[in-house]
């Protein structure tokens, strides 16, 4: 299957008609560059005019005509209303260890529209269950945690690099439950820099034939 990629246009930037020699420059012309400038730590700083010591000695002797200060404020404690209890929050990857973790961004292929669309940015894990030692990938977006990819590496899936990018993989699975109910996905992944990419491939690879040992021994059995 060939790896399909969203088509991108090169447009030729408008270049703005010179001005003519007699039109006169605006007079707030120099305030846009100026505030360019601030905003980036450029340009030259405001002089800081420093308070007139008369105005500091005026208001020493006020303090001292007047001779009261203000009460201490008493330490007021209030009891909550209403006492929070800490709520464990399960996600279904207590029984499983992390084999593999590294920071990614998902795409899937939306066949109706024939174009690839972003899933979600977060960490990319290979989860190895304790018991059955069967080992899924899982991904969840930043920040909400909802999973954009759930399912298993199974002896039928191809990791195929994509077209123009030594960072980026595709794959095929038909059950991927991170909607839910079991659906078939295209799915390309895409991570900072080329090692990180190959270093998802290595373990990929590795968790696929460790499953195609369990599903054989599990189908003869």
């Amino acid at each position: 299957m060939a790896d399909q990629q969203p088509e991108t246009k090169d447009t030729k930037p408008v270049e703005a008609p010179a001005a003519s020699k007699d039109e006169s420059k605006p007079e707030g012309a120099a305030a846009p560059a100026a505030s360019v400038l601030s905003m980036f730590g450029g340009g030259s700083r405001p002089k800081r005019e420093e308070p007139a010591e008369e105005e500091d000695e005026d208001k020493g002797k006020e303090k001292k005509e007047d001779g009261e200060e203000a009460p201490e404020s008493p330490d007021v404690h209030f009891e909550p209303l209403v006492n929070l209890e800490k709520v464990d929050v399960k996600t279904n990857e207590e029984s499983e260890e992390s084999v593999f973790k590294l920071r990614a961004k998902l795409f899937k292929f939306d066949r109706d529209a024939r174009e690839w669309k972003e899933r979600g940015t977060g960490d990319v894990k290979l989860l190895k269950h304790k018991e059955t030692k069967k080992v899924r990938l899982v991904m969840r977006r930043d920040k909400t945690h909802k999973v954009c990819a759930n399912h298993y590496i199974v002896p039928d899936m191809t990791l195929s690099p994509n077209v123009g990018s030594d960072r980026s993989w595709v794959w095929n699975t038909t059950a991927d439950v991170s909607e839910g109910a079991p659906e078939a996905q295209t799915l390309a992944i895409r991570f900072a820099n080329s090692d990180n990419a190959n270093l998802f491939k290595d373990a990929f690879l590795k968790a696929q034939k460790e499953n195609e040992e369990i599903f054989t021994t599990e189908k003869s059995d």
